[in-house]
């Protein structure tokens, strides 16, 4: 420990991530007096959050008929009936009033002709269950992320929360099962901190960049699931990664769902609006799982476009060049630098990119996060998970556009207020044995002084590409066979890695590192949770089993992930009644599942 000196502090709740679920999160703590430290390794607006266009769906009723249970029902049906009733309810009754506190702050929402906030339709969002189409999505033009960012950073700073700005989360001070604080790198400084705190919750985002081709930035490495899995606790539904219709040829950015929200349209070679045939009442508004799978197949039939027919087109030249000011300029401009497209005269060439991660750590809608043992499931003390990084389940197998960022807002605020009732501020705090923390430091060292052949960037090139071969749109027990067996060479290979900087300031070839370090264990996660669940269900299309089996698989799966890359299993029941949240809004039909 000599080697590190360590620089304590003791918040009363420290948040590790700053996109939406964090500086949510950190805003209502910081409201409720608590002492908030908030590390993030990405300057706060610049979080991935940022990149989220299409908007958060809330049943406001601005643009026609709406009621949040016709909400609830169509995330029950998008999640494939894997999603938690309860928390979905809770999540859906709590959109409106979280939407109009967002307004409140300051978010800069788009405007309808009499003032109130613009909202447009979203893929899988119906009213009267199912038989009509919503428009739900509350937008701020096609930058709603980039808003909302903004907007909670800048509350965040008018109640005193601390952030703490290039931090670099290593690994989770654990002591008996309970959940002490963290150990970040500043990566400014080059030192050590500890934040020991009463509750650390984690808001740490997906781990997109587990695959090849995906529209996460590159910092979206799931460090807080990595951090989960070392500290010898379970990661939930990982199987169900979710693939975006609507990625740019080549790159992977992200066109949002709003796009066709707005009326564009996919077309393959022959021109032909294919998706009345696979969605004939959706469409192209049909959700992301049914859309991706089916351009898939338009690929794979030989109706793709392109020299190599490995991709489609997305029209939104009959929209018209006003519409698209108005309401698309940043996909205007998007197209513009990546595709080198002019939206108001050429369509947009487009394949299904991975694009959202459904599974994470299991918590309850409290943020607590959860784990099992002997056939029981317990809180683990003074953890909790919001945002893409935990698992509710509200998502289930496949979540529907615009519901993530409400996914944020409503979870991140219902973590800050479960600490302000639950804690109390100064509360002095038992200092971790050095047991807890002298093997995160030498992790760390290990790592830093990595000496062997094999370079960060081709360890991680080698993973990417097994996870976007093998556990793909479509997937066979073949395919998954092999990406264990390529995933477990890339785990044994993390031995040999060669670090060439030593030093500890600004050291991208360490953080890098530590961050491949994390997506490696989730990857094992991901690959072998798709091998072991033997249905289609959401996202997770097994070719081999092509049918929901709701008799075996009408669970949540639950995965360790042990120091040698062996992975275990576990499951929790998915809830299916909304009694927790006071509530009886099944329609008859959907009983039946």
């Amino acid at each position: 420990m000599s080697a590190y000196p360590l620089v304590d502090h003791r918040p009363d709740v420290v948040v590790v991530g700053a996109g939406g679920a964090g500086l949510r999160a950190t805003l209502g703590l910081a409201e409720a007096g608590l002492d908030t430290a908030c590390i993030t390794k990405v300057f706060p607006t610049r979080s991935h959050t940022v990149a989220a266009q299409g908007g958060i769906s809330a049943a406001l009723g601005n643009m026609g008929d709406d009621d949040w249970r016709y909400h609830f029902y169509d995330t029950v049906k998008g999640s494939d009936w894997l999603g938690d009733q309860d928390a979905i309810a809770y999540m859906c009754q709590e959109a409106p009033a979280a939407v109009i506190e967002l307004e409140h702050y300051g978010l800069p929402f788009s405007r309808t002709e009499d003032g109130r906030i613009y909202q447009r339709p979203f893929g899988g969002m119906t009213t009267h269950y199912g038989k009509g189409i919503a428009q739900r999505t509350c937008a701020a033009a096609d930058r709603t992320g980039h808003a909302m960012l903004h907007t909670l950073y800048q509350q965040s700073l008018k109640h005193r929360a601390r952030f703490f700005i290039e931090y670099f989360a290593i690994d989770l001070i654990m002591d008996g099962g309970a959940c002490r604080g963290v150990l970040a790198l500043d990566m400014a400084s080059g030192t050590l901190h500890r934040f020991l705190a009463q509750a650390t919750i984690l808001a740490t985002g997906g781990y997109g960049r587990a695959y090849f081709s995906c529209t996460s930035a590159h910092t979206c490495t799931g460090d807080g699931g990595g951090m989960v899995l070392r500290a010898g606790l379970p990661l939930a539904d990982m199987e169900f990664v979710q693939f975006h219709p609507t990625g740019i040829y080549g790159v992977g950015c992200l066109i949002t769902e709003g796009v066709r929200g707005e009326g564009g349209i996919l077309r393959n070679s022959a021109g032909e609006r294919f998706m009345e045939r696979y969605a004939p009442n959706a469409r192209d508004l049909a959700s992301r799982d049914v859309v991706s799978r089916a351009m898939t197949l338009e690929i794979r039939e030989g109706r793709g476009v392109g020299p190599q027919r490995d991709h489609l087109h997305l029209h939104l030249e009959h929209l018209g060049a006003d519409v698209i000011a108005k309401r698309l300029p940043g996909i205007a401009e998007t197209a513009m630098i990546f595709a080198n497209v002019d939206v108001t005269r050429a369509p947009i060439p487009v394949q299904p990119t991975v694009h959202y991660n459904m599974g994470g750590i299991p918590c309850n809608v409290q943020g607590e996060a959860l784990t099992r043992a002997d056939g029981r499931e317990t809180t683990v003390p003074g953890l909790m998970a919001i945002g893409e990084a935990a698992c509710v389940s509200v998502h289930g197998a496949n979540r529907l556009g615009s519901n993530s960022l409400l996914d944020l807002v409503v979870f991140g605020r219902a973590a800050a207020a479960h600490c302000a009732k639950s804690l109390r501020r100064g509360a002095a705090l038992p200092e971790p044995p050095p047991r807890a923390v002298e093997p995160l430091l030498d992790r760390f060292d290990r790592i830093r002084h990595a000496d062997g052949d094999r370079p960060t960037a081709s360890l991680r090139d080698e993973m990417q590409r097994a996870m976007q071969r093998d556990a793909a749109v479509f997937r066979t027990g073949e395919t998954l066979t092999e990406g264990c067996a390529a995933l477990a060479r890339c785990h044994d290979a993390f031995r040999d890695l060669r670090i060439t900087d030593r030093s500890l300031v600004y050291n991208t070839d360490l953080a890098e590192a530590l961050e491949l370090d994390n997506l490696l264990g989730q990857s094992l996660a991901t690959i072998h949770s798709a091998r072991n669940r033997t249905e289609s269900r959401g996202a997770h299309a097994r070719e081999d089993f092509p049918e929901r089996d709701d008799a075996h698989w009408l669970k949540h799966t639950l995965a360790w992930v042990d120091a040698a890359g062996a992975v275990r299993f576990d499951y929790r029941p998915v809830q299916l009644d909304t009694q927790g949240a006071g509530v009886e809004c099944i329609p008859p039909q959907v009983r039946a599942y």
